[in-house]
């Protein structure tokens, strides 16, 4: 035992001594080097019998994920339909399945058509979900198929004729009674078919296959929500001549009120297109990972 360890310390003594004599210093350093050129995947090769690949992970890291609900997405913007919110999530390399959030509540005072002055209030709110669709996935273009399943969307209005004041009804001019003023309210829903099939293109993937996690989505397209709904109706005041004389009820007056069906009429065509009703929004994403 003690000649083997005395033998092994020899040994050690030797080599670099033998290393020096054959190639000096500069011998000693090029084996170093190359000591130091270890290549672990080169290593895991042979291990594996030469069959082993070593895979470079995507730029981003996760970023370049596309496994099933690997990655999420959050986002915000304004569309056409309010405010928007949405969140996506990833099927595979080609799919996105994205759901969407809309609100919106505004005043609008003092609009002035025909001789009303009217006052509306809008009153939108919906909520649906949509598979978008990537034929080329690294350029963000999609096609997006969707449902709105919920959909209130609409506004509500009152309106008034200074007394003293014409207006007109289905071309008819009418003078308001300067004692009693004319008062009305009126209705428009968007939303006859709920739930409504949608769709859409758009550039950005909220998911970008490039890797990162910060995209600016836009979309354009149309929900079918059915033709729009609107009513008006006057509710109390009088209707008179051109000289003040004459006044009438304009809830009971059988003249006024067809003047007024035949008006609602005519606004309710113009009003007609909105059945394809336009979907156009902008905002921002973040994605990030949610498993490997």
């Amino acid at each position: 035992m003690k000649r083997s360890a005395l033998a092994f310390c020899i040994l050690s003594l030797a080599t670099p001594a033998g290393l020096m004599a054959q190639g000096g210093p500069q011998s000693l350093w090029s084996s170093s080097l190359a000591a130091s050129s270890f290549d672990p995947s080169a290593n895991l090769a042979a291990a594996d019998g030469g069959g082993s690949q070593v895979l470079a992970s995507p730029a981003g890291g996760s970023a370049g994920a596309t496994g099933l609900l690997s990655r999420f997405a959050l986002g915000g913007g304004v569309s056409t339909m309010g405010i928007n919110v949405q969140a996506a999530t990833i099927l595979n390399r080609f799919i996105n399945v994205r759901a969407s959030g809309n609100y919106l509540n505004l005043t609008v005072n003092n609009i002035t058509t025909n001789g009303f002055t009217v006052d509306a209030k809008l009153n939108f709110a919906s909520a649906g979900a949509s598979v978008d669709f990537y034929p080329f996935p690294r350029h963000g273009f999609r096609l997006s198929p969707g449902v709105l399943f919920h959909n209130t969307n609409g506004a509500a209005a009152t309106f008034a004729v200074q007394g003293g004041t014409s207006f007109t009804l289905n071309d008819t001019t009418y003078y308001a009674s300067a004692t009693n003023p004319v008062l009305g309210t009126g209705s428009l829903g968007l939303h006859k078919q709920n739930p409504a099939f949608s769709i859409t293109t758009g550039w950005g993937n909220m998911i970008p296959r490039k890797g990162g996690h910060w995209s600016f989505p836009f979309e354009i397209g149309v929900g079918l929500i059915g033709a729009p709904a609107l009513n008006i109706a006057l509710t109390s005041g009088q209707i008179c001549n051109a000289q003040g004389q004459n006044c009438v009820d304009v809830a009971t007056d059988a003249s006024v009120q067809q003047n007024l069906a035949a008006q609602v009429a005519k606004y309710s065509n113009d009003l007609n297109p909105l059945k394809t009703y336009p979907i156009v929004s902008a905002g921002v994403a973040y994605s990030f990972r949610t498993r490997k």
